[in-house]
């Protein structure tokens, strides 16, 4: 899609799994790069926002990167590269999804329609790092955050939001922990 650009986070500490987590290797592969490799099938237009550009970019090649002073909240770190993007749709990922694959991906991009937001649910709420925004969300989210709230679970709660249909469930599944990387197939 050209009107479609894709965005991760990979600025996170990392601190409950103990080790980088865009860096943890799943079949060979680094979770960053397999998110990468996903991304790919919906558009060549890529942001990798991070702290540590320096550790990630042997492993990614034609990406653009959005470099954070620190590591700040994901809800932050989307807003700041979101203002940085052109197109009309930004599909957001985070890094740490070993599930996740290209394939689901660009069906998922079919649901894009009149909704300006379409995120993933689970039973625990949204899930915001596997969504599509449109450009016309951005000054939603600026007021937003200017009014000094952080949640993308509250902000998401305040908008019209679309759920994204997932035919495989299994892609959210997010690798925070050691005992969550012992789960991955």
């Amino acid at each position: 899609m050209d009107n479609l650009s894709a965005i991760i986070l990979a600025g996170g500490k990392s601190s409950r799994m103990g080790q980088d987590k865009a860096l943890i290797e799943i079949d060979g592969v680094p979770l960053l790069k397999r998110t990468y490799d996903a991304a790919k099938h919906c558009t060549d237009s890529i942001y990798v926002v991070t702290s540590w550009r320096d550790r990630y970019e042997s492993i990614l090649s034609d990406v653009n990167w959005i470099d954070e002073s620190a590591p700040r909240s994901p809800i932050i770190a989307f807003t700041e590269a979101f203002q940085q993007v052109s197109t009309e749709w930004v599909l957001l990922l985070a890094c740490d999804m070993p599930r996740l694959n290209g394939e689901t991906l660009q069906e998922l991009t079919a649901q894009l329609g009149e909704s300006s937001i379409v995120v993933a649910r689970s039973e625990e709420g949204w899930e915001p790092l596997c969504g599509f925004y449109r450009r016309d969300c951005l000054p939603s989210l600026q007021n937003y955050l200017a009014s000094g709230k952080r949640s993308f679970q509250d902000w998401l709660n305040s908008e019209n939001v679309q759920e994204l249909e997932l035919s495989d469930r299994q892609i959210l599944f997010n690798c925070n922990t050691p005992t969550d990387l012992e789960q991955v197939d």
